[in-house]
């Protein structure tokens, strides 16, 4: 390591392979936690390049639990988080929107980065149990038409920095790894960056991968569609500066999309979400990620016509359905 650190202080950059053979010695221990945080720390000083990233993406999925649907069609709806927006379960509410309306979700998610509640903590609220039971998986997706992948366990070699980077307590390159590590390896991906580097860098890594992805950027920094500002949208390659108005929506304050001070405030505007009793605002920018999500799933459809089947699995409580059967499945 220390040969490692002298040539990144000496401001030269890491090939994929070498980035893949770095990160497989950090997850068996092999280095000792100064010298890991002394190697992330590098990253916190300049951006990390596309060859860095692909390695550090090839060895967290070549550790991974591996996961498996017989080539099944499904999506994923994540964002990096670190946005700082502390917005409610955005995405997560998508996925069952997207779920009800009949399209397989492979959710990739974790506790929460910068808001009060990311997936797994507002799931686990709802008694969510966390399984990388593939048998348990394939049903849960067969019957409720989505399945949830917990971070943690279908990443065991992320145990060992764990630790570091709580110590640390600050961001590091590890967060950029959640979106693109995704043991499913859905066949349709969003992917929110509240950073247009960020998304320049998904972008040329997306330009290799056999999947069809749109990348969103809010304007204003959410990792999602806000409705609070316009968005950029990269879709396979094309890209879109989209309006809130321009989706047939009218544009959102940022308190209106607030997921509140605590879990509790959070799993209540879940729920109510999922009842049809949430706020305009609230049920308007679930609708709208969920649209973009089918129209990543079915790119000749127009995003009315998307728009019109999130609305139906939602008003119709097929969303619900979903979230209920999995829930209870998962206990």
């Amino acid at each position: 390591m220390k040969n490692i650190l002298n040539q990144l202080f000496n401001h030269e950059t890491l090939e994929r392979n070498q980035a893949r053979e770095i990160l497989i010695n950090i997850a068996q221990e092999k280095y000792n936690p100064s010298q890991v945080a002394a190697f992330m720390t590098v990253y916190l000083m300049r951006s990390i390049k596309v060859e860095e990233l692909e390695g550090f993406r090839d060895a967290l999925l070549e550790l991974c639990v591996p996961v498996g649907f017989n080539g099944q069609q499904t999506i994923d709806l994540c964002g990096t988080g670190g946005d700082g927006k502390n917005t409610f379960n955005i995405s997560t509410l998508a996925s069952f929107v997207v779920a009800g309306a009949g399209y397989k979700v492979t959710k990739h998610g974790n506790y929460c980065v910068s808001s009060v509640s990311g997936s797994s903590n507002v799931l686990e609220y709802f008694g969510f149990r966390f399984t990388n039971n593939q048998d348990l998986l394939t049903t849960q997706l067969e019957k409720a038409n989505i399945c949830f992948l917990h971070a943690p366990m279908f990443h065991p070699a992320m145990k060992s920095v764990a630790p570091i980077r709580k110590q640390l307590g600050v961001k590091t390159f590890f967060n950029l790894l959640g979106p693109l590590v995704n043991p499913a390896k859905p066949s349709h991906q969003i992917i929110g960056v509240f950073d247009l580097k960020i998304a320049r860098l998904y972008q040329y890594l997306h330009q290799e991968i056999k999947r069809n992805y749109i990348i969103l950027y809010a304007l204003d920094g959410y990792d999602e569609i806000s409705l609070t500002d316009s968005f950029k949208a990269v879709m396979n390659g094309k890209e879109h500066i989209l309006s809130p108005e321009k989706l047939g929506f009218g544009q959102l304050k940022a308190v209106e999309i607030s997921g509140g001070k605590s879990i509790q405030d959070a799993a209540k505007i879940f729920k109510e979400v999922l009842h049809n009793e949430a706020t305009k605002a609230q049920i308007n920018v679930v609708l709208a990620n969920a649209a973009m999500a089918i129209q990543c799933m079915k790119p000749e459809y127009a995003f009315n016509t998307c728009l019109d089947e999130a609305k139906t699995s939602l008003y119709s409580g097929n969303a619900l359905k979903s979230f209920n059967t999995l829930l209870e499945m998962s206990k």
